[in-house]
């Protein structure tokens, strides 16, 4: 389904720099320019086993061919819509995840879900939460065993994933937004526990007691440097805050986000390369990408393209959604907020302040 756009909702001219003159590169670079930069000089240094080294890192990167598995029943791309990339935390409870929480839960979640909207030739971008426990309409998707699963109403969102898999969660905030994803990045929980393990901790400060009987978490008001344990422990928390619903916690995921794009971004990458291959070890070992990203090149250009975003000027928002009438502890996305914040996305526009505001809020301010 292909979402057609009113003349209202023509894309805005981009702004760009003054001709003549180039903008003066920012100081902070994405973290996969300096591990291509550093990967390089490794190479040239250490001939054959650096060469395995990036071998084996770009082995790591798993992907999914989105335009395979959706076809062409997407919204259009259009050309001065920035990038959008879907960013999914996924949580199995299988595996290494399992002894990563003593709950007893069975299959895989998308946790967390994220669309990363990144203005064409700006500096700013936004991240928008999607609440996991957010009623939707899932489109029909394919399986990758080539079956077909049928449309269905009022389907909770984060149980997507394991119903029908990754690239028909795509294809759901395709439908549900009008917002055609160029990206899709997921990260793995226990491989994001070794990253923050790798860089050394991520620094959090929290105005409030939290004490989480259910994720573990039990830190007091201040500022707090978590290891990979303790940084699950946070993003998953819920009930030692608001009303212990999913929508307390977005707030903190949020938080930890740009905490940990902002930490890895000041390590010194260049001078330790052992340190620099850890990160990228655990990085990609976490990581699965749509095919387009598949590769350490293919990261190391797309984080250059973005070097102007800065995670300290990164909006966060929550998909305005209302409690559900029917059951209330689920919640829908309300409007007319949710088509305002997706059209503002979907013609690269400022977002009206209205469409930042959500009637539910999890009992957090």
């Amino acid at each position: 389904m292909t979402h057609a756009l009113t003349e209202s909702e023509q894309p805005r001219r981009s702004r760009r720099a003054p001709a003549g003159r180039r903008p003066k590169p920012p100081r902070r670079r994405r973290v996969w320019r300096w591990i291509a930069l550093a990967l390089v000089l490794l190479v040239l240094a250490g001939g054959g086993t650096a060469y395995w080294l990036y071998s084996s890192l770009n082995g790591n990167i798993k992907d999914i061919d989105l335009d395979k598995a959706i076809g062409d029943d997407r919204p259009e791309k259009l050309p001065t819509s920035g990038q959008n990339i879907l960013i999914l935390g996924s949580d199995s409870r299988a595996g290494a995840n399992a002894a990563l929480d003593s709950a007893n839960v069975s299959g895989a979640r998308s946790d967390t879900a994220l669309v990363m909207h990144i203005p064409e030739g700006r500096t700013q971008a936004v991240a928008v939460s999607i609440p996991r426990d957010t009623l939707v309409t899932r489109p029909e998707c394919a399986k990758s065993d080539g079956s077909t699963v049928a449309s269905a109403k009022r389907v909770m969102f984060n149980s997507i994933y394991s119903q029908v898999g990754p690239a028909c969660v795509v294809k759901t905030v395709e439908q549900i937004s009008g917002v055609r994803m160029d990206h899709y990045v997921e990260i793995d929980f226990a491989g994001f526990k070794g990253l923050v393990d790798a860089i050394g901790g991520v620094t959090v400060t929290v105005d409030q007691d939290i004490h989480d009987s259910s994720s573990g978490l039990n830190v007091t008001a201040g500022t707090h440097k978590l290891d990979g344990t303790q940084s699950l422990q946070f993003v998953r928390t819920r009930h030692g805050i608001g009303d212990g619903s999913d929508l307390g916690r977005i707030g903190l995921q949020q938080q930890f986000m740009i905490a940990l794009l902002s930490e890895i971004k000041k390590q010194d990458l260049l001078g330790s390369p052992a340190k620099t291959y850890k990160i990228a070890d655990s990085l990609t070992e976490a990581l699965t990408t749509d095919s387009d990203l598949d590769s350490l090149k293919a990261l190391s250009d797309f984080g250059r393209s973005m070097n102007g975003v800065d995670p300290e000027n990164m909006e966060t928002i929550m998909l305005p959604v209302a409690y559900d009438k029917v059951d209330p502890n689920r919640v829908v996305a309300a409007e007319p907020q949710a088509t305002k914040l997706w059209k503002a996305i979907r013609t690269d526009s400022e977002i009206p302040e209205s469409a930042k505001k959500s009637p539910a809020t999890g009992g957090s301010s």
